[in-house]
């Protein structure tokens, strides 16, 4: 079996437990009509953070070799985070680079990503700004900032209704 068919059969996999289960009320999972290796994720901003009451989108791209390597993940929804590029979106976790394991899914990676929204990392920064702020303690100004990129970013967006067609 060719890795692409590996990695179409694995999502499709995870799709039908994701549709079979549902258990997740803050990860919301939409695969791309015409590839299976390309997702849309929503998540919720987890409750007693900057995040709370955002909704973020982000992509997700499976390579033709998933789940032996993990899928390359990015905020489309603009974040004020220390691990997250500021312009691009990408994320510095390390489930995501070289502490990936075949046992995880979209959804466990998506769980990681709310998971780091609410315990930044500020020795890894990919925004400089966002990091100097956590690491020289000035929460205060992280928590403001992180708070208004949410408000002006992620709470237009509304969540989907159980009626809408995905995961």
């Amino acid at each position: 079996m060719s890795l692409n068919l590996a990695a179409a059969k694995r999502l499709r996999k995870e799709l039908q437990n994701l549709q079979r289960n549902k258990a997740d009320p803050d990860i919301f999972l939409i695969p791309d009509s015409e590839n299976i290796l390309r997702w849309t994720a929503l998540l919720r901003g987890p409750s007693e953070t900057p995040y709370d009451g955002g909704v973020f989108q982000l992509s997700i791209d499976c390579g033709t070799d998933y789940p032996l390597a993990p899928p390359s993940i990015q905020f489309v929804t603009r974040v004020f985070h220390p691990n997250v590029h500021f312009r691009t979106g990408d994320i510095c976790l390390d489930i995501l680079k070289k502490e990936w394991s075949p046992a995880w899914g979209v959804q466990a990676a998506c769980r990681a990503i709310l998971a780091l929204l609410s315990d930044p990392d500020a020795d890894s920064p990919l925004n400089c700004d966002a990091g100097n702020m956590v690491r020289g303690g000035d929460m205060l100004a992280y928590n403001t900032t992180a708070r208004m990129y949410t408000v002006e970013n992620a709470m237009f967006i509304s969540w989907p209704s159980a009626t809408d067609k995905s995961e």
